[in-house]
């Protein structure tokens, strides 16, 4: 009797096939069919029959088309977590996109001065409007605030000791934490108070001829509530220049504006932290403000070219793109255009009625499955912990689970993501463009919609 796995078809044969059906790299077709026949001999071992050529070269067309779409795409974020991490956080605003495609398009004067005629710095083409924004003597962009920490702490710390208070030796997200930056850097850690409290006698007792730095993290993405203290920065810059030591202030999420006009509890600001006294304060670029992935460093003139001049601001230094989109972003702050340019502010700003219309929309597309709920938008992103504004959100409900309908949502094009509360699954406006309202309705409509479409809201 002839083994089934001999009737599988070749290589070459699923090959010929898919030539029949299409255009593709060679090599995307050769993975595709090697996959499709590695797939057909598992199953034949298994106990199942073996499929015939048009089988596999259908399963070798589906692998192969995944193979050939590009695996970074434009999603709907219906989370109702404007900075949401896992989808790139900030959406840039329109001017910043508009300087990447100038940037990108053209020849730029990256390094090179056009009134001396001859080699020019980068760092040139961030420093006067982080001057301007945060009201630093300097500031100097690497690609991200992991990264700005690190330079910090390896140029001005290496060999010597960082103090940092117990409730800030935290783990920020992906593994990144604050303790094993301090090792990598070749600073050594000195942790001082409690997790919920620290005061300046603590930092204080901790200084000694070994210490460069006094490190203060900010809790951008946990709170700890009830029974806390920790001093202000101004104690910690009061102590620091009676000793001799630099103070660092690692703000995360690099806020330039007063939250508390937009709804939510105060944070603080670039600003703040300067005036208080840190001789260096360092945040990302893709967080509360609202620009491109980068990590930023202002504060003292001479500790900005120092960094600047090292070897690692080279090592770490960004592109012409990412400088494009983060003086546009900028440049809406110096003009005070925030909170119409920059999606994030936009979004934040959206007041919760007006958001009830759209929500109240998707809900009639899934007829009675559907209905609005009062729920709230998080800010995420590692930033402001716990801050978010009331919203409406379109709760459905599927008769297959809620496992099932937010799969369904992924695979539209483009995807839909959202999130599951009480077996519901919920979708929030606020963070979904007014143009993609449509798609998410008939995206809606096409999964849930077959219902009658009597008193599907409350």
């Amino acid at each position: 009797m002839s083994s089934p796995f001999r009737t599988i078809p070749s290589v070459e044969a699923v090959l010929n096939a898919l030539r029949k059906k299409g255009s593709w790299p060679h090599s995307f077709a050769l993975e595709a069919a090697r996959t499709a026949i590695t797939k057909a001999r598992k199953s034949v071992k298994e106990g199942a029959g073996a499929p015939d050529l048009a089988t596999i070269s259908t399963e070798a067309e589906t692998i192969l088309n995944a193979l050939a779409t590009p695996s970074l795409r434009r999603v709907v974020n219906a989370t109702g977590v404007i900075l949401q991490t896992n989808l790139g956080r900030a959406p840039l605003s329109e001017r910043a996109m508009s300087a990447i495609a100038e940037a990108s398009r053209d020849y730029t004067n990256l390094e090179f001065d056009l009134n001396e005629g001859e080699r020019g710095s980068r760092h040139e083409h961030v420093r006067n409007l982080l001057r301007h924004t945060t009201g630093a003597p300097d500031g100097l962009a690497v690609n991200n605030n992991a990264a700005a920490l690190f330079m910090a702490l390896h140029v001005f710390a290496q060999g010597r000791e960082v103090i940092v208070s117990r409730g800030e030796a935290v783990e920020i997200g992906g593994g990144f934490r604050i303790p094993d930056v301090l090792q990598e850097s070749g600073a050594r850690l000195v942790e001082v108070g409690t997790t919920n409290r620290t005061y300046v006698e603590d930092y204080a007792n901790a200084i000694s001829e070994e210490t460069a730095a006094i490190l203060r993290v900010h809790r951008s993405n946990f709170q700890v509530t009830g029974f806390t203290t920790q001093p202000d920065m101004r104690e910690l810059s009061t102590l620091a220049r009676a000793h001799n030591t630099l103070l660092l202030d690692d703000l995360g999420s690099g806020c330039l504006v007063e939250t508390s006009e937009y709804g939510v509890e105060h944070e603080p600001t670039v600003r703040e932290s300067l005036s208080s006294g840190a001789h260096l304060t360092l945040f990302s670029g893709d967080k509360l403000l609202g620009g491109p992935q980068c990590g930023l460093i202002v504060g003292s003139v001479e500790l900005i070219e120092t960094l600047r001049k090292h070897p690692l601001s080279r090592a770490l230094r960004i592109d012409k793109l990412t400088i494009a989109a983060l003086n546009a972003t900028l440049m809406a702050y110096v003009e005070g255009t925030e909170r119409e340019e920059i999606p994030f502010w936009h979004m934040l700003a959206l007041e919760q009625k007006a958001l009830e219309p759209r929500a109240q929309a998707w809900a009639k597309a899934a007829g009675k499955r559907g209905r609005v709920i009062e729920s709230h938008t998080m800010i995420g992103g590692g930033a402001a912990p716990g801050a978010g504004r009331k919203t409406w959100c379109t709760a459905l409900q599927a008769d297959q689970g809620a496992e099932w309908l937010t799969g369904a949502l992924r695979k539209a094009a483009p995807p839909i993501l959202t999130r599951v509360e009480a077996n519901e699954t919920l979708l929030d406006p606020r963070t979904v463009a007014e143009s993609d309202d449509e798609h998410v309705m008939l995206t809606i409509e096409s999964l849930l919609g077959s219902s009658s479409r009597s008193s599907g809201t409350s």
